[in-house]
């Protein structure tokens, strides 16, 4: 079965990345053609390629790429002009970059300080910028006021540093934090254009398996987010999800 719509996914890794790529593409799930975006190019190949193997018929194609603007701009460009994704619209983009910073603060020196906010809260920015105005020339710059159904989902894949902050990860949390503002900013601004943003807070570990841990509630599966992942880009205008906790049964509140 062909391919419906397009999916954008940057920190495709073989985890959470596995599991969305996963449902997007499955014909019985998203049936979507999925592009996969990862600063790696050998990792990102052998995700597609294990993906492949348990669903032939997927449609997944790879653009290596950091989170620099102009990378991240050619790669929207590549995604464009690809031949697996020839008239097809864009119907969900989702950024799930991971970073990490810790430091005393006293030791920290404002080159490594500011470092995750360029390559982290820069990248979201640049992401969405090029995500968002792909949804409006693909689907048309009338509003759900005049009309318009709805043009796409933009989904960021954050952390509990988003809201919370523990000791030498000032860095960190000004980056996380800042994305979940961004997140805010851009629901406010595109929903009344057709455009749904989520901030999605993942609480616990992912795990690209079904065992023990995921099944009893110890690890989050990352298929299950793929799953919430679609089913957020389903929802219509008369409810939009804009924040949701991700967690396994075990994880303690």
């Amino acid at each position: 079965m062909a391919p419906t719509a397009l999916a954008i996914l940057i920190g495709a890794g073989p985890a959470t990345g596995a599991g969305i790529a996963r449902i997007l593409s499955s014909p019985s799930h998203g049936n979507m053609a999925v592009a996969l975006l990862a600063r790696r190019a050998g990792p990102l190949d052998e995700l597609i390629q294990s993906l492949k193997l348990e669903q032939p018929e997927a449609v997944l194609e790879a653009f290596p790429t950091d989170t620099s603007p102009d990378n991240l701009r050619k790669a929207f460009a590549d995604i464009q002009a690809h031949a697996s994704f020839k008239d097809l619209k864009l119907r969900v983009a989702i950024f799930s970059i991971k970073n990490s910073s810790k430091k005393p603060f006293l030791s920290e020196t404002y080159e490594e300080f500011m470092a995750p906010l360029e390559s982290y809260v820069g990248g979201a920015m640049v992401f969405s910028q090029e995500a968002i105005k792909r949804m409006l020339a693909d689907h048309g710059e009338k509003t759900l006021a005049e009309g318009a159904e709805k043009k796409g989902t933009l989904i960021f894949t954050g952390t509990l540093g988003a809201l919370r902050c523990n000791a030498e990860f000032g860095s960190y949390g000004a980056s996380r934090g800042s994305v979940r503002q961004l997140a805010q900013a851009l629901a406010k601004e595109m929903s009344p254009k057709g455009i749904h943003v989520a901030h999605a807070i993942a609480n616990g570990r992912i795990t690209d398996a079904d065992n023990d841990e995921t099944k009893s509630g110890k690890h989050i599966a990352a298929d299950a987010v793929g799953k919430t992942y679609l089913w957020l880009s389903q929802q219509d205008p008369t409810l939009w999800t804009h924040e949701l906790d991700l967690r396994p049964a075990q994880e303690k509140f």
